[in-house]
């Protein structure tokens, strides 16, 4: 690996991190889980492989998680939709865990393009 590369990784690694944290920062000011997103799809296409998948992995986060919030409020009318709202909230801080475990690992998150865990 060549110097820059190098430095292009880890500037990389840290800017993925960055996107964890700032999920988990949405969880009470919303506002940074939309900033995290844009900064996946605009720094996915200079990274490696296999920090190329985290970045999938939190676009795919973001998106799948909003759903899980719309279907949450628009059945909290029912009372139902606050349980899947608690669901929408362990599911986002364990896939961020899960997340920044294989980042520290250097290893492509578990099941990429899954809706669940």
């Amino acid at each position: 690996m060549t110097d820059e590369s190098a430095v292009v990784t880890k500037s990389s690694e840290k800017t993925a991190k960055l996107i964890y944290i700032l999920y988990l920062v949405g969880i009470v000011v919303g506002i940074t889980g939309i900033i995290g997103v844009v900064m996946a799809y605009v720094y996915r296409g200079d990274a490696p492989g296999w920090l190329r998948s985290h970045y999938a992995f939190q676009i795919r986060t973001f998106w799948i998680g909003l759903l899980y919030l719309f279907v949450g409020g628009v059945a909290s009318a029912l009372l139902i939709g606050y349980l899947l709202l608690l669901f929408w909230l362990v599911w986002l801080a364990v896939r961020c865990a899960k997340g920044l475990k294989a980042l520290e690992e250097k290893q492509a998150p578990p099941n990429v393009m899954g809706w669940l865990f």
